[in-house]
C-alpha cells in the first residue's frame, strides 16, 4: 500500500479514465476532418502542395539546402515557368522563361 502510493504513475494513471467515452472518437474523427477541409486550399497556380504546413516547410529547407538560384530551377524543371513556392513563411512566386 505505501510503495503504491509513493510510485509517481498511480497518480497519473488515476487521473485518466479506463476507457473513453463513446462520443469521444467520432468528435475526435470530426475535428480531424475540419481541421483538413480548413488547411486545404485550392489553387490553380502550380508549386507544392500546402498540405496542413508541410509544403512550406519543404520548400523553405529547399531554398536553404541548394540556394535560391538551384531550388528556382529545381522548381521551373518541375511545375514549369510560374511556380508558388514559400519562403520564409511568405508565399513567393517564382516567374522565369
Amino acid at each position: 500500500m505505501v510503495l503504491e502510493t509513493l510510485n509517481p504513475m498511480h497518480y497519473i494513471t488515476s487521473l485518466v479514465p479506463d476507457t473513453m467515452p463513446v462520443a469521444t472518437v467520432p468528435i475526435l474523427i470530426l475535428m480531424c476532418f475540419l481541421f483538413l477541409i480548413w488547411n486545404h486550399e485550392d489553387s490553380s497556380i502550380p508549386g507544392p502542395g500546402y498540405c496542413m504546413g508541410i509544403g512550406p516547410l519543404i520548400s523553405h529547407g529547399r531554398f536553404l539546402w541548394m540556394g535560391v538560384g538551384n531550388a528556382c530551377n529545381y522548381y521551373n524543371k518541375t511545375y514549369g515557368e510560374f511556380v508558388r513556392v514559400w519562403i520564409s513563411g511568405e508565399e513567393t512566386f517564382i516567374i522565369s522563361k
